[in-house]
């Protein structure tokens, strides 16, 4: 199993960018997908998922209405598009990948989920 994730970069608060996560050797179609951040010296945080059983999305309230987690019909890119950062975006960002991970809160666990990128990291000033 491979995730790997891009896009990440240094930009002005207010401005935006996408990230990507390329997703391979996942068997079957059980994972639920998710967005994950951490600051140096901080836990790391879930920030936005999508459930194994459709495609509703789930987002912590610090990103709730400025980023949107999607994925293609093949379920081999994930995509987190944010909008109007903030300097406390900035961190490391990772996608995961999590077995049966129900809807809920729990897909923001970080325990709920088995594979991980490497990150990217996202600046903003």
């Amino acid at each position: 199993v491979q995730l790997v994730e891009s896009g990440g970069a240094s930009v002005q608060a207010g401005g935006s960018l996408r990230l990507t996560c390329e997703v391979s050797g996942l068997s079957g179609r059980a994972y639920s997908m998710a967005w994950f951040r951490q600051v140096p010296g901080q836990e790391r945080e879930g920030i936005a998922a999508i459930p194994f059983t459709d495609t509703r999305q789930y987002y912590d309230g610090s990103v709730r209405g400025r980023f949107t987690i999607s994925q293609d019909n093949a379920k081999s890119t994930l995509y987190l598009q944010m909008n109007n950062l903030k300097r406390e975006d900035t961190a490391m960002y990772y996608c995961a990948a999590g077995r049966n991970v129900p809807w809920g809160w729990v897909l923001l666990k970080e325990r709920e989920y088995t594979y991980w990128g490497r990150g990217t990291q996202v600046t903003v000033s």
